[in-house]
């Protein structure tokens, strides 16, 4: 019921995000052809449509321009946006993504930045974020730097796919979970809230999107050997947490070994830290 839950939730959440990019291609009445190519690039380089397949895109594009079609006015979408990305950093996301169509053309008609306006009001985006969204966009850019996408969440997420291994949490794991967010620099930052949706996010994707999906996202947003060492480390910790790792969680860390291309030698030393 949690998967199905998860995998409904996400499927509409991804619609949500092309809708945003469909009302902002088609504000001035017309979708240009740079403005289709800009939505499929900008789909495809999110990790939130990773594993969507071609067909399965195509089908979401049109039901979505179907849906908007139908829809009674402007108002009526935009509450059944802020209904579908109910968190910030998802509504930044679908505002970074219009503005990207809509600024495909180089430049913005005055009716596809009065779009953007609404937009930006509607989904409760501040004027320092839309001129941080902005300025990436113009000067080609990915949206992970406007959205600031923190390595934090992913790990947690590496925490997480270890303590998940076996299928259930071990008191000694979950504790030792909590001590990472509360004792680590790398957390001080984080709050007790925002830890918890960290491993909640981790814990739904991971359960919507499967093992070989989260461990391509992993791999393609910790993209520095030195954030590859601090992940493995950390996984590492909790598989020790109650002693020698089982054999699943030991299967996990060593597909997190090949994810990250880490040296047998430095696994080792890292095994013994841990």
């Amino acid at each position: 019921m949690a998967r199905e839950q998860a995998v409904s939730a996400r499927k509409e959440r991804n619609a949500a995000l092309v809708e945003a990019m469909l009302l902002a291609a088609m504000a001035d009445g017309r979708v240009s052809q740079r403005e289709m190519q800009t939505l499929l690039s900008r789909v495809l380089e999110r990790p939130e449509f990773e594993g969507t397949r071609p067909e399965e895109l195509n089908a979401l594009v049109e039901t979505s321009a179907a849906r908007l079609s139908e829809a009674r006015n402007l108002e009526d979408v935009l509450a059944s946006l802020r209904r579908r990305l109910p968190d910030h950093k998802n509504r930044m996301l679908a505002f970074g993504l219009a503005a990207a169509v809509a600024l495909a053309d180089q430049r913005a008609t005055r009716t596809e930045l009065g779009l953007l306006k609404t937009f930006q009001a509607a989904l409760g985006i501040s004027e320092d974020e839309v001129a941080q969204i902005i300025d990436v966009i113009e000067n080609g850019g990915s949206l992970a730097e406007a959205l600031g996408e923190p390595l934090e969440r992913l790990y947690a997420e590496v925490m997480v796919l270890v303590s998940a291994a076996d299928g259930r949490l071990k008191e000694a794991e979950a504790r030792a979970l909590v001590e990472s967010f509360a004792a680590d620099p790398l957390f001080e930052n984080v709050s007790p809230e925002r830890a918890q949706n960290f491993v909640s996010e981790s814990v739904a994707a991971l359960s919507a999107e499967g093992l070989p999906q989260r461990l391509h996202v992993l791999a393609h947003g910790l993209t520095t050997h030195t954030q590859r060492v601090k992940a493995f480390r950390l996984a590492t910790k909790i598989a020790h947490a109650g002693g020698e790792p089982s054999l699943p969680e030991q299967r996990i860390l060593d597909m997190l070994q090949a994810t990250f291309g880490l040296a047998d030698d430095e696994v080792a030393r890292l095994g013994r830290e841990g």
